[in-house]
């Protein structure tokens, strides 16, 4: 509850000291969260710069803390992104893109049954589509997915601890990374 007055209070801040005179191609930057990461108890959150007026490069970070049938994972997770802005009509930060990323997560893992604790480290590739809107000269909504690629290394707190002792379902070498997020533009 505190995290939610807190991230709403930021939001109206970040808001009241927008200048709303700018045209909207002066808007170089937006700062995001993603709805749908509460659903897998993540919080996500984005800040974007415009670069060009058809390129963006975009931040992200997620923390997490949640369990899978007795595996408990709890980290974090960072997403350096590029944008590039197809639409003839519009400039970034608005339109749809492409989007090249990596990501890098670190995930301590633990489990119930047995004593067995780990780190689970990612790293990865991926590329999204999607599409940027942005409201009233201040809100955005940005729809995005898109496949990845990643590389796991696992190392064990103790011997005889290993991968098999968890149960790592959705960290395999594919994935899909998926996102609503709305935000502020200033």
């Amino acid at each position: 509850m505190k995290k939610n007055v807190f991230f709403t209070i930021a939001l109206f801040a970040i808001y009241s000291l927008s200048n709303h005179s700018f045209a909207q191609s002066e808007k170089k930057n937006i700062i995001k969260v993603n709805l749908l990461s509460p659903i897998i108890r993540t919080g996500s959150f984005f800040y974007e710069r415009v670069i060009t007026p058809k390129s963006s490069g975009q931040l992200g970070f997620y923390y997490t803390g949640w369990a899978l049938d007795g595996t408990k994972l709890r980290g974090i997770g960072i997403t350096p992104e590029f944008r590039y802005y197809v639409s003839e009509s519009k400039q970034a930060p608005q339109g749809f893109f492409v989007a090249p990323f990596l990501r890098y997560q670190r995930l301590e893992l633990s489990t119930d049954a047995t004593t067995a604790k780990g780190v689970l480290s990612t790293l990865g590739v991926g590329l999204a589509i999607g599409g940027q809107w942005i409201f009233s000269d201040v809100i955005s909504l940005d729809i995005f997915g898109g496949p990845t690629v990643n590389t796991r290394n696992f190392k064990a707190s103790a011997n005889g601890v290993t991968e098999s002792d968890f149960t790592l379902t959705g960290l395999g070498t594919f994935g899909f990374r998926f996102g609503v997020t709305v935000g502020i533009a200033f």
